[in-house]
Order: C-alpha cells, then sequence, then structure tokens
C-alpha cells in the first residue's frame, strides 16, 4: 500500500480544502445576494414549515419471501429502494381490497 494514497483524520485538525476563506470572508452580503440571484440552481425558499406535521413510518418487519426473479430484477434495475417500491406496491393491492364494495346499478 502507498503511503501517499493514506490521509489521517484528525477531528482536532481539520482537513485543509481548497476553499479561498479569506475570499469568502471579503464578500459583502450584497455579493452574496447577487450571487444566489444569478445562480440558475439556486431555488427561493419560501416555504411555510409552521404547520408542518412530523411523519413517523410505520415499523418494517424483515422477512424471507420467494420473488419470481424477473419481478425481482425489474424492482432493482429502478435503482435503490426497490424494497420500499416492493412495499408501496403491496399497501397498494392491500388498500384496494380493503375498500368496501359497492353495488353496480343496472
Amino acid at each position: 500500500m502507498s503511503e501517499e494514497n493514506i490521509t489521517i483524520v484528525s477531528r482536532y485538525e481539520p482537513i485543509r480544502g481548497r476553499t479561498d476563506w479569506a475570499a469568502l470572508d471579503a464578500l459583502t452580503d450584497e455579493q452574496i445576494e447577487e450571487a444566489v440571484r444569478n445562480d440558475p440552481d439556486a431555488v427561493p425558499l419560501d416555504i411555510d414549515w409552521s404547520d408542518g406535521v412530523v411523519v413517523m413510518p410505520a415499523r418494517k418487519r424483515a422477512i424471507s419471501i420467494r420473488i419470481d426473479e424477473d419481478v425481482l430484477d425489474f424492482f432493482k434495475s429502478e435503482g435503490d429502494g426497490y424494497q420500499g417500491r416492493m412495499n408501496a406496491v403491496l399497501r397498494s393491492y392491500m388498500l384496494q381490497k380493503a375498500k368496501p364494495k359497492t353495488k353496480k346499478r343496472a
């Protein structure tokens, strides 16, 4: 193992990056606001969180289940979070089945 690839990290001596902190400290509030206005990736954050509600996700239970290989491959091909998507599909099915049956009128 080459010593040039070893990085020693200490909480007492933070890693020095390439940020020019002196130039950053020299910026005025007006310059910062102008830079934000000219940044196409900057999105205004005027979200009202006063009515926000914390929703705790339902507890999950680990199980072993047999799934057809092509079904599993499909969900995995969609990327990370495939187990959550599979759970969402199963939940949707469950909720549809739990709906009260309405009689069709003739």
